[in-house]
C-alpha cells in the first residue's frame, strides 16, 4: 500500500525578527494511505459542493477562521454551524495520522544561535524520521511514500531539496538511509492553486496544534479533535514534536 505525507506550516520559519506573540515554527504532517486519501478527497469535494456549487474553494485555515474571501458565507451562523459539523466530521472519521514539529524559537535561539538557522530542515527531519517509524509499525507491504509539500518559493524550495536528498543519502540519528529509500520517498513541491487536498487538511490541523503549544490551558476544540489523530506507539505519543 502506498502512502502520502502532506505537510504545511503555522508560524514563520526565520529567526531574526520573532514575534512575541507567535514564537514558534509548526510544521504539520498527515500520513494517509493512498485509498484513504481517495475516499478524503471524494468527501471534501462534496463538502465544498455543498456549501459554493462549482466555484473553485481552497481550504485555509486563517480565511476560515476570519470568515473572509469565499469563507464570508460564515458570518451566517447557521452556516458557520453545518459547515464546521461537516469538515470536523471528515478530519475525525478519516484514517490518517497528524506528526507534526514545533520548534521553540526563542529557546532555539538561546541554545543554538543562528550557527543552524533553517528550522524548516531541522523540521522536516524530525517528520521523515517518525513516519519511517509509524509505517514499518504498520507491517504492509508499502514501498512508496510520497511526500507533497506547499511551494514557498525557488529559493527556499531548493534549499529544502537539497536537505531531502541528504536525508536519503546519510538519514538521520534515528533512521538509516536505507530505511527512508526502502519506502522510494520522494518529495514534491505544489502550488496552493493546484487545489491539493491533502493540504488543505494539514494547513487546518497545524494551527490548532500551534495554538496548544502557545497556550495549552486555553480551550482548544479544533486542537481536541487533532490530537486523537496523534501517531502512537501504545499510549505514548509519537507524532509531536517539540524542539528544543
Amino acid at each position: 500500500m502506498d502512502y502520502y505525507l502532506f505537510l504545511d506550516e503555522s508560524g514563520d520559519h526565520g529567526l531574526t525578527r520573532i514575534d512575541p506573540q507567535f514564537p514558534i515554527f509548526v510544521l504539520c504532517g498527515v500520513l494517509i494511505s493512498q485509498a484513504e486519501y481517495e475516499n478524503l478527497k471524494t468527501k471534501i469535494a462534496a463538502l465544498k459542493t455543498k456549501f459554493w456549487g462549482e466555484k473553485k474553494v481552497i481550504l485555509h485555515s486563517r480565511d476560515i477562521r476570519k470568515c473572509d474571501k469565499e469563507f464570508a458565507i460564515l458570518l451566517d451562523g447557521e452556516v458557520k454551524k453545518f459547515f464546521y459539523e461537516e469538515l470536523n466530521q471528515i478530519i475525525e472519521e478519516t484514517p490518517y495520522e497528524v506528526i507534526a514539529s514545533a520548534i521553540d524559537k526563542d529557546k532555539y535561539l538561546k541554545r543554538y544561535g543562528l550557527l543552524n538557522n533553517n528550522v524548516y530542515q531541522i523540521s522536516l527531519s524530525f517528520i521523515v524520521e517518525r513516519s519511517i517509524f509509524c509505517l514499518d509499525s504498520k507491517n504492509t507491504n508499502s514501498k512508496k511514500l510520497t511526500i507533497g509539500i506547499e511551494k514557498r518559493g525557488k529559493k527556499e524550495d531548493n534549499e529544502l531539496k537539497a536537505h531531502f536528498q541528504k536525508l536519503l543519502q546519510v538519514g538521520t540519528y534515528f533512521v538509516s538511509s536505507d530505511r527512508i529509500s526502502s519506502y522510494q520517498t520522494s518529495i514534491h513541491f505544489k502550488d496552493k492553486k493546484e487545489d491539493i487536498v491533502g493540504l488543505q487538511i494539514s494547513d487546518l490541523v497545524a494551527y490548532p496544534i500551534a495554538r496548544h503549544i502557545l497556550d495549552p490551558e486555553r480551550a482548544n476544540a479544533a486542537f481536541d479533535l487533532v490530537e486523537q489523530k496523534f501517531y502512537r506507539r501504545g499510549t505514548r505519543v509519537y507524532g509531536m514534536k517539540v524542539f528544543p
